[in-house]
């Protein structure tokens, strides 16, 4: 898988930019709109951020188990699947919205205080058979990239 990796300066933008982009599209928004999907087998944005939340849980937590411990390794948790875990598609928008943003807040904290030289600490991470090697930037960049597809996703979702 080849990856691409933002420098952590980039990586730390992007993910403030998303929560304060997730922010502006839905507030003031009716619940029903933000729980209905726009078209059949689609997502709503409700379903869209709770795929977020998971997403967190998931390469927030690689990462903080990639700072409690040198070189750590590890099987790899998809987040759908973890997703099936959870009971976030049932909350409600403002609420999932407002443990998002705190998760963020925690994350953004602990990444701000890295040294430079700890955003490439690694891990092994066993998946689908292999282990690859990442580190922390490859998974904060992850985290980043792939919410901003989502929060583009949303925005089209409520046509905005």
């Amino acid at each position: 898988m080849k990856e691409t990796s933002l420098a952590a300066d980039e990586a730390l933008a992007l993910l403030r930019e998303n929560l304060s982009r997730l922010g502006t599209l839905s507030n003031g928004l009716a619940p029903g709109r933000l729980h209905t999907p726009p078209g059949p087998g689609t997502w709503s944005a409700n379903d869209v951020l709770a795929h977020l939340r998971a997403c967190a849980d998931v390469w927030g937590g690689n990462i903080a188990k990639i700072l409690a411990e040198e070189h750590p390794a590890f099987a790899g948790t998809n987040p759908r699947t973890w997703m099936k875990k959870t009971d976030y598609p049932e909350w409600a928008f403002e609420d999932a919205f407002r443990a998002f943003a705190a998760q963020r807040a925690s994350l953004l904290h602990t990444l701000e205080a890295l040294a430079p030289g700890d955003w490439e600490r690694p891990a092994t991470v066993r998946a689908y058979g292999q282990a690859n090697e990442r580190t922390l930037r490859s998974y904060a960049s992850q985290l980043a990239l792939h919410e901003r597809k989502h929060v583009r996703q949303i925005e089209q979702a409520l046509g905005a």
